[in-house]
């Protein structure tokens, strides 16, 4: 039988009897209009009941999970990657390989709602999106498990280094690294939406039509006139919504699609870096690998010997 956490009207504490118990060190930090912890769980279960009574963002610092949300398969939880929880939400967690050598690590975010929805209504009502049928929202549970982007990273990294000082300021600083995160979550659940789905989006999000133009012609000369044309806007309205909505460029988001091609092909045993650079846009050798270090960390050629050891 599942625990439950009943939430004050500031902050939102993520404490249950049973998860308590397999807890061996758990460290707090709550300020105003969010609480931050970090889990460190210390031995191994199985189906331990998790409800909160609001939305709260969980990120994977250390080990694994197999999470099992409503309606959906279990999955692994590894760092690196991020589950919003959503109000009234009962999740059921397994920790397989957790033991005081390896323990399993968590950071949670809970927030507050009344922060949640200033937010929201701000961003809503200053900086619309590029569909007004699709306002700003925090998806939960369709898009609850996400790849946390380079910026979401950052930002958690911020929030965590402010939430540790000691600093007269803090709840002040905090709060605007918050807001940040708030967008920078929204920004990530929205390229999974676009990015990753947008086929199912191609009649009803013009930004859609876009990803799937881009997609379908990386190889290809891809001006911003004429995927401002494609989403109906002028090249600088485009470029400004586009970085809004998804916390990239259009030209960013062009680069990475190639780099990821890139990296597919390089598997293939016989494909020689030259080769993959022209075959996913590159006709500059030299630009390629410069890319691809700044974004992999390592040449394209140390990457194919990588994964050829």
């Amino acid at each position: 039988m599942s625990s439950r956490v009943h939430l004050p009207a500031a902050v939102a504490p993520l404490a249950l009897e049973r998860l308590h118990s397999l807890v061996e060190n758990r460290t707090v930090y709550a300020l105003e209009g969010f609480e931050l912890n970090v889990f460190e769980t210390h031995r191994a279960a199985a189906r331990v009941p998790l409800r909160l009574d609001g939305l709260a963002l969980t990120t994977m610092l250390r080990g694994r999970k197999v999470m099992h949300l409503p309606g959906r398969a279990a999955f692994d939880y590894l760092p690196g990657e991020s589950v919003v929880v959503d109000k009234d939400e009962l999740m059921e967690i397994d920790f397989p390989d957790a033991s005081h050598g390896q323990p399993t690590q968590c950071l949670a975010v809970a927030i507050a709602p009344d922060t949640i929805r200033h937010t929201v209504d701000l961003l809503n009502e200053r900086y619309p999106k590029a569909e007004a049928h699709q306002p700003w929202a925090i998806s939960a549970p369709e898009y609850a498990h996400l790849t946390n982007t380079p910026e979401l990273t950052d930002t958690l990294g911020r929030l965590v280094a402010v939430s540790r000082t000691s600093d007269v300021d803090k709840d002040v600083l905090a709060g605007f690294t918050l807001q940040e995160l708030l967008v920078r979550l929204m920004q990530t659940q929205a390229r999974q939406l676009i990015f990753h789905d947008y086929a199912r989006y191609l009649t009803s999000h013009r930004f859609a039509a876009v990803v799937g133009y881009i997609k379908e012609h990386l190889t290809e000369n891809l001006s911003i006139d004429k995927l401002s044309a494609l989403a109906c806007m002028s090249k600088a309205t485009f470029f400004r919504v586009f970085k809004r909505e998804f916390g990239l460029t259009p030209v960013e988001f062009i680069i990475r699609e190639r780099l990821s091609e890139a990296k597919r092909l390089l598997r293939h045993p016989l494909a020689s870096v030259a080769e993959v650079g022209l075959r996913v846009g590159f006709n500059n050798l030299s630009y390629f690998q410069a890319l691809f270090k700044k974004h992999e960390g390592l040449t394209p050629g140390a990457y194919k010997k990588h994964l050829a050891a």
